[in-house]
């Protein structure tokens, strides 16, 4: 076999995980920032000022929110149970040093303590945990796209081949849910201010730089004939082509329905699909082609994985549509998000029993496909991940209550609600350290550039596996050249966001 058939064998037939152990990974990066939260608040604690050391700043955050993802999902991926305990008792020992060193400064009540918080109000316009939730997408699918080319990358993280669970199948509808987060239709005005088919527009004249790099992507890999699973997206399509189709065809259907009810369209859409593919000969052509035999001719042959599996996520841009709505929901204090935590958990729990009579009934999670049990498992962890990051800031948002004048970067700020004496609209006023250049943050660096830094990842990754033997790479080996690819991209991202360079001209 060739070096290019080598690599496709070693990422081809393989079947998933379970839904636990995934589970289990997706805490890992909310503990990891709660970590360095906790650590910038105790240097605060003991310096009483915050660390504004770009160099220190960097350093600590690719040592905290980045290195321990890439130990994961490497040599600790057998202890990977034990990795979430690990860390949880660590930021445990963090707090409880901040909570002693506090309560002999300032004999406070617990109670009184927890009754503040409750009342506390936070920045209505802004949601820490949707940004970091974007930005994560990005850097475990960056790991992953390289990691995945290494032997110490374990084959059931890895996109299964037709049924099953793996990590990176996850972040296939994962880099979907973000997107939706943050689209048109849900950071727009009331309709009223707005003409009706106005998110259409934007979309169009947004997604051509996608469309431009899943064009780049087919020519350079067809070019240098670098591997590739073809019965991940066909022989032509990429994921580039599927988020611009999805993006628009959702801009499409929501000018023509209510954005409120985009829950109903999104559940219409993949139970259709569902139907079709249960129903008709649409799974055995997606499956085996049109001859039974995995034959790839014609351009709806060839990319009939592609295609029809645009339909499942369109149903998942359409309900993370909703969950966008939901959460971008005027919130002001502690105890309204409280309650929007226990709604995410409502809407966790609700999913992963769906699922069950959805893969006994239909047929278990396919992401080559998109099915019905896909989109609602795609759901579930993503909501999960979100809800875990809400309740990392808030964790943080209490420890700062602890620490007056203590400040997390892109954590929830604590804020005066305005005065009721004076006139009414008047923005709430920030309590404690705002300057932003004074805390540079990595995750604020990524989220400025996040195509360039995907970009990056996968431009990066061509040139490790051209010039490397990944394929029987040493462990040493492999953490060293992982650390020192994330660790390059991620200097870039923080030397233009320290410029305050945005490479975006769309």
């Amino acid at each position: 076999m060739s070096q290019k058939q080598l690599k496709e064998a070693f990422i081809s037939n393989l079947n998933g995980t379970g839904l636990l152990e995934i589970s289990a990974g997706l805490s890992l990066p909310p503990l990891c920032l709660l970590c360095r939260g906790l650590l910038l608040i105790l240097y605060y604690l003991h310096y009483g000022k915050p660390l504004s050391s770009r160099k220190y700043s960097l350093l600590l955050d690719f040592l905290v929110l980045v290195s321990p993802l890439v130990f994961s999902c490497t040599v600790l991926s057998p202890v990977i149970f034990f990795i979430p305990v690990i860390l949880a008792a660590f930021c445990a020992g963090i707090f409880s040093k901040i909570y002693s060193q506090t309560k002999r400064e300032a004999r406070v009540p617990f109670g009184q303590i927890v009754k503040e918080f409750q009342e506390a109000c936070l920045d209505p316009e802004c949601i820490p945990a949707i940004t970091v939730f974007r930005v994560y997408v990005n850097v475990l699918t960056s790991i992953s796209i390289l990691a995945v080319d290494f032997p110490q990358y374990p084959r059931r993280y890895a996109k299964a081949e037709t049924y099953g669970t793996g990590a990176m199948d996850l972040g296939v509808g994962a880099f979907i849910f973000g997107n939706a987060l943050v689209c048109p239709e849900v950071r727009q005005k009331p309709p009223r201010t707005q003409p009706r088919f106005s998110s259409l527009a934007r979309q169009v004249f947004s997604v051509w730089p996608l469309i431009a790099l899943g064009v780049g992507r087919l020519l350079s890999v067809k070019s240098i004939e670098y591997h590739e699973h073809t019965s991940e997206y066909g022989v032509h399509w990429n994921f580039f082509f599927t988020l611009a189709l999805v993006r628009l065809a959702a801009s499409l259907l929501l000018a023509i329905f209510p954005k409120h009810k985009a829950w109903l369209v999104a559940l219409a859409v993949a139970v259709l699909y569902q139907l079709l593919l249960s129903t008709t000969s649409l799974k055995m052509f997606i499956l085996h082609g049109s001859d039974g035999r995995g034959s790839r001719l014609g351009f709806l042959d060839a990319n009939r994985e592609g295609l029809f599996s645009l339909f499942g996520y369109l149903a998942i841009y359409l309900a993370s549509v909703q969950a966008g709505l939901w959460l971008l929901q005027r919130r002001s204090s502690v105890r309204g998000w409280l309650e929007a935590l226990g709604g995410l958990a409502l809407a966790v729990l609700l999913l992963w029993v769906l699922l069950q009579p959805c893969q006994a009934c239909a047929e278990p999670v396919s992401r080559r496909m998109a099915n019905l049990p896909f989109c609602t498992w795609v759901l579930a962890q993503c909501l999960l991940l979100l809800g875990f990051f809400v309740l990392a800031d808030l964790s943080l948002v209490f420890t700062k209550l602890l620490v007056k004048g203590s400040s997390v970067p892109c954590c929830w700020k604590v804020v005066q609600p305005p005065d009721s004496r004076k006139k009414q609209g008047m923005e709430a006023v920030p309590v404690g350290r705002q300057d932003k250049l004074s805390q540079p943050c990595l995750i604020s660096a990524i989220n400025k550039n996040q195509l360039l830094f995907f970009l990056l990842a996968n431009v990066m990754t061509g040139a490790v596996n051209i010039l490397i033997d990944t394929i029987h790479s040493k462990a040493a080996s492999t953490l060293c050249i992982l650390h020192l690819y994330m660790f390059l991209n991620c200097l870039i991202m923080y030397i233009l966001h320290a410029r305050n360079i945005v490479l975006k001209f769309w």
